[in-house]
């Protein structure tokens, strides 16, 4: 059987700090990774207790409350709080999803933050997405034509073939579905992973492209689409609710269609 161990630098090895509440009100414990890569010390745990009488019902909203309150050094991602920007997005007790969707009071016992999984991290809870921003530029994630635009005009759409885009353009990019799939932990170097399928075929469905061919040809690869075994981690934790799954599915049928 094959072993695995971590490098010596991301194990964690020392006793993190200890935050003890203030009051005695509804108090919930969190346990947040924390990694200065500048300090050259090994990742820990600290443990903040946060009275959730005096805090908004969100994960980030503890977050917010614990760097604001307790301790300025804590780093994590954050912007819109609406479930749209996709910039908090984390290891919530071992879920991907967003701070400020998820609510504490759904979760059980201590709560455990970490970064988003299989991605470097940059500080604390956050990951480096420059590996993944580059996949979603090589598939071309705009409209691509060849005949030329009638002056003045739109190309429009049916309302049945806007539908078909349902499902796949409220992705936002927030990578939780390709840091819960493992087979983009082990092949993310070669494997577009399932947010970036799922926008590739938002653009294949698009009755307005023109390039559909060329964008098969770009993902007819044994790692590029092909790592894909339908493990379902995708679906389970996209927090819009989308099935990059099956959007992967469909771009395997139309190469089977292009091959005849």
């Amino acid at each position: 059987m094959a072993t695995f161990s971590l490098p010596k630098n991301s194990k964690i090895t020392s006793k993190g700090r200890v935050h003890k509440a203030q009051s005695g009100g509804r108090v919930r414990t969190f346990r947040i990774y924390r990694f200065d890569p500048d300090s050259g010390e090994n990742p820990r745990y600290d443990t903040f207790e946060i009275d959730l009488d005096d805090c908004g019902p969100m994960v980030l909203d503890a977050l917010i409350k614990i760097k604001n309150e307790i301790d300025p050094t804590l780093t994590f991602r954050r912007s819109c709080r609406e479930g749209i920007c996709g910039s908090c997005s984390m290891n919530i007790d071992g879920r991907n999803g967003l701070a400020c969707t998820t609510a504490i009071e759904d979760l059980k016992g201590d709560v455990r933050i970490t970064p988003l999984p299989a991605m470097e991290v940059v500080k604390d809870l956050v990951p480096d997405f420059t590996h993944f921003y580059a996949q979603y530029a090589s598939i071309k994630p705009w409209l691509q034509t060849v005949s030329p635009t009638p002056s003045g005009k739109e190309r429009l759409q049916s309302p049945e073939q806007r539908e078909k885009l349902d499902g796949l353009y409220e992705c936002i990019l927030c990578a939780c579905c390709s840091t819960a799939c493992p087979s983009y932990w082990w092949n993310s170097d070669k494997f577009l992973g399932p947010a970036i399928l799922l926008q590739a075929y938002r653009w294949l469905a698009d009755s307005r492209d023109e390039m559909a061919g060329e964008r098969l040809a770009e993902l007819e690869d044994p790692f590029r689409l092909y790592r894909c075994h339908t493990i379902m981690n995708c679906a389970n934790v996209c927090p819009k609710g989308l099935n990059p799954a099956r959007a992967i599915s469909e771009i395997k049928k139309l190469q089977v269609e292009k091959h005849g």
